[in-house]
Formats: C-alpha cells, sequence, structure tokens
C-alpha cells in the first residue's frame, strides 16, 4: 500500500515566503533600534565635544588677555575673576554654560569677543523667523529643532521665547524696510494692490526698475483701500527719496481711492493700467452662471486685439450685447474705467510686455506668499502686528524674486515712458 505525501507542494510555497518575511522582520528589527541609538549617541557625543571646545575657547581668550591662571606676572593689567553663566545661542535655541571672567586691574570687566562673535553668527531671532516662514507656528517651534543631550541646560525654544524672537527679527525688518532709501531705484513701472487681513487693508507697492528688477518699495495699513491709505503710501515713497523724473506706468486692481492718490501725487506723470483680470472678475460677477464664460472668453479676446481701437469696439459691442439681454449692471461695470484696461495697447509695447503689464499678477503673486505666512497667526493684535509680518512675508518672497517677463524689451517702455513725460514751459518776461 503506497503512503500519500505528508504535505502538499503548494501549502509549503504558501507558508514559506510568509515564514521568511517574519524572520526578516526579527532580524531588522534590533538593526534599526541600534541604528537609531547609534544615531543618537553620535548626536549626543558631537554636542557635548562642542561644548567643551567652547569652554576651551573661553578659557584660551581669557589666558590671552589676563595671562596663565595661578602665575605671578608683574605686568599683569587683567586677573582672572571666576565664572559666570552664559547663554549661546546654538541650533535654534539657547544654550548655557560656563565661561571666565576678566576684568582690569583698575575695576570693570571685560566681555570676551568670541562670545559675541558666536551670537552674531547664529542669532536665534533669525532662524525663528526662518521656521516661521516654513509654516511652523510658535507653539510647535521646538518640536521643529533638532533634540539636544539632556544634560545640556537649554532655554528659549518655548512658544514665548520663540514668540519673542520673531517680533525682534519681525521688527528689525519692517524699519529696514519702510525706512530704506529709494534714491538709487530707477522706476519705469509700478504695481500697487491691497490685501484684506483681520479687517485691515493693507496697500503694497512692488517697483518694476529699468532693468526689470522687481523691488518692494512699501506698505501702508488702513481701514479700507481707500483714498487717504493710498496716498499716505505714495507719498511716504516720495518723501524716502523716489525719483519721478519720467512718467511712470502704474498697474493697478482699479480702485478708486488708488487711481485718485497717484492723480493728486504724480499728476501727468501716472500713467494708468487697470488689471484686466480684475475688470473680468468684476463684470462676471453681474451675471448669471449661464452667461459668465461666454462674457470671458468676449472679454479675453478683445483683449488680445492688435490694437486698442479693436479692443475698445470690440469691448463696447459686448456692453451693447450685455444692455440688449437685460444686464445693465454687467455693462455699466464694463464700461466704467473701460480706457485705462486698454492703456498697454494704446502705448503699442512688445507682446510679452503687453502681458506682463496688463494685469496685476506680479504683485498678487506676493500676495500669495503673505497670506501662506500669515495663516497660522489666529489672533491679530493690532496694525503693527500685521505690518511686521507683512515685512517678514515680503522679504520671503523677494528672496524667489525674477526680472519681469520680457525684462529685453523694457527698453521700449522706457521709451514710451519719456516720450510721455509733460514739459514745463516758463513765459519769457519782456524787459
Amino acid at each position: 500500500m503506497r503512503k500519500k505525501a505528508a504535505v502538499g507542494s503548494g501549502n509549503q510555497g504558501t507558508i514559506e515566503p510568509h515564514a521568511l518575511a517574519i524572520a526578516t522582520q526579527q532580524l531588522m528589527l534590533p538593526l534599526l533600534v541600534a541604528s537609531d541609538a547609534l544615531r543618537k549617541g553620535m548626536f549626543a557625543f558631537v554636542q557635548q565635544m562642542g561644548m567643551l571646545a567652547l569652554q576651551e575657547l573661553f578659557a584660551a581668550e581669557a589666558a590671552m588677555i589676563a595671562g596663565p591662571k595661578g602665575k605671578r606676572l608683574p605686568a599683569r593689567t587683567h586677573h582672572h575673576w571666576g565664572t559666570a553663566k552664559t547663554t549661546l545661542p546654538f541650533a535654534g535655541r539657547h544654550v548655557a554654560g560656563d565661561r571666565p571672567r576678566v576684568r582690569r586691574k583698575g575695576g570693570g570687566e571685560v566681555e570676551l569677543a568670541s562670545v559675541d562673535e558666536l551670537r552674531r553668527a547664529d542669532p536665534l531671532s533669525e532662524r525663528v523667523a526662518e521656521q516661521i516662514v516654513l509654516g511652523v507656528s510658535t507653539r510647535g517651534y521646538e518640536r521643529s529643532l533638532q533634540p539636544l543631550d539632556e544634560e545640556i541646560d537649554t532655554r528659549g525654544a518655548s512658544k514665548s521665547a520663540a514668540s519673542r524672537a520673531l517680533i525682534e527679527s519681525t521688527t528689525t525688518k519692517l524699519a529696514a524696510f519702510v525706512e530704506r532709501r529709494l534714491d538709487d531705484v530707477e522706476l519705469v513701472a509700478m504695481f500697487i494692490d491691497g490685501i484684506e487681513v483681520a479687517k485691515h487693508t493693507v496697500v503694497i507697492a512692488l517697483g518694476v526698475t529699468i532693468d526689470g528688477t522687481k523691488v518692494p518699495l512699501g506698505l501702508w495699513c488702513g481701514s479700507t483701500e481707500n483714498a487717504v491709505v493710498a496716498t499716505a503710501l505714495v507719498q511716504s515713497l516720495v518723501e524716502r527719496g523716489l525719483r519721478v523724473d519720467d512718467a511712470i506706468l502704474f498697474v493697478i486692481d482699479g480702485g478708486k481711492g488708488i487711481r485718485k492718490a497717484l492723480r493728486d501725487v504724480f499728476g501727468d506723470r501716472a500713467i494708468v493700467q487697470r488689471c484686466q483680470v480684475h475688470k473680468l472678475r468684476n463684470v462676471k460677477d453681474h451675471l448669471p452662471e449661464s452667461r459668465r464664460a461666454y462674457v470671458a472668453r468676449q472679454m479675453r479676446d478683445a483683449y488680445k486685439s492688435a490694437s486698442a481701437s479693436t479692443a475698445k469696439r470690440r469691448l463696447l459691442q459686448l456692453a451693447s450685447w450685455l444692455e440688449s439681454n437685460g444686464e445693465d449692471s454687467a455693462a455699466a461695470s464694463l464700461r466704467e474705467g473701460l480706457d485705462e484696461t486698454l492703456t498697454v495697447l494704446r502705448l503699442n509695447l512688445p507682446k510679452t510686455l503687453c502681458r506682463t503689464f496688463s494685469t496685476t499678477n506680479a504683485i498678487e503673486n506676493m500676495n500669495g506668499t503673505l497670506r501662506r505666512i500669515s495663516r497660522n497667526v489666529k489672533r491679530w493684535k493690532g496694525d503693527s502686528m500685521i505690518r511686521r509680518w507683512f515685512a517678514l512675508g515680503i522679504a520671503e518672497a523677494q528672496r524667489g524674486f525674477r526680472r519681469v517677463k520680457g525684462h529685453h524689451q523694457i527698453g521700449a517702455l522706457i521709451d514710451v515712458m519719456r516720450s510721455k513725460t509733460p514739459t514745463v514751459t516758463t513765459e519769457k518776461r519782456v524787459a
């Protein structure tokens, strides 16, 4: 009688991979645990060696000033005076360690130059600001840092400490931004737009120089985007030395307050282009959903016309069509400020420059950075806090700036602005 096989080949094929996976897991787990322990041990070793190196550095500097400890020196001008705790910025926080004290024979302690140098080399406030712009909140700041050895005395990473460091950094950035002189800035165009936050409106100016470089110029905070706030902004730019020798192309979102401010401050030298995207949105807001796509397509095609006269004729035809279909409010919105939406076409600029300066997209990109950085703020404390955060956001946005599209053709815009500059004539008196 023949015996049957004890285990079929199919069962054996399903059991072995499972057993192999379990065995591999049991072998790898100790290796992973050991690797993590080794990494932490190496970090702790490096940190401890770093603290010892600092103490050696301080001791050597003290010996250079006061001479070796325990030796009599007749010409000694300084002497050792014990030790004291000192805090230094390290890895985004403060660490405390002992430093030797040195005192003059005539009285008065001497500060060690290495201590000041280390504080300047790793400013805590800058580290906090860098983490904030990357999306870390002050509450989560400590968790974002590399952990230090428990034997090292650390401080300065709590929520309150991070907030104080952030205030220090943003205050410095705001002062540098709003007080910077503008005498050396040669502008050919300027974008002005407002952004709302915490029931305030911040009006921001972004300049374009004669080589196509984008330069943040200033900001002003108020309750609304009205003429008073906009006028205060542009007047502050003039007071800081902004030169307006020739006409300047101003690209705005269409706000009447900004338009009035430009007329009051710059007069005939302000050549205004109203954002075509904002105009399109305003018209669409007056329309039912069924007609928005058609009207938007007609407006985009008109703005792409070869000349301003053709574009104006097509837009007026669209306005008449809207009126004939009972959309009077949309037609009125389209007609309002229509000529200023076609300024770049009337200037006969190259096609790329027309696209660049027909909308406020350049400054809208910066506004997107401002919204991203400030989204972690849960409670705003007045306009001073808003201005500080916006200065931080503008500094971050500026790091990614590129020259405007069509900058190699910017000479055409410069020539047009010079030809638009009004001339001042004086009458000669007859003797």
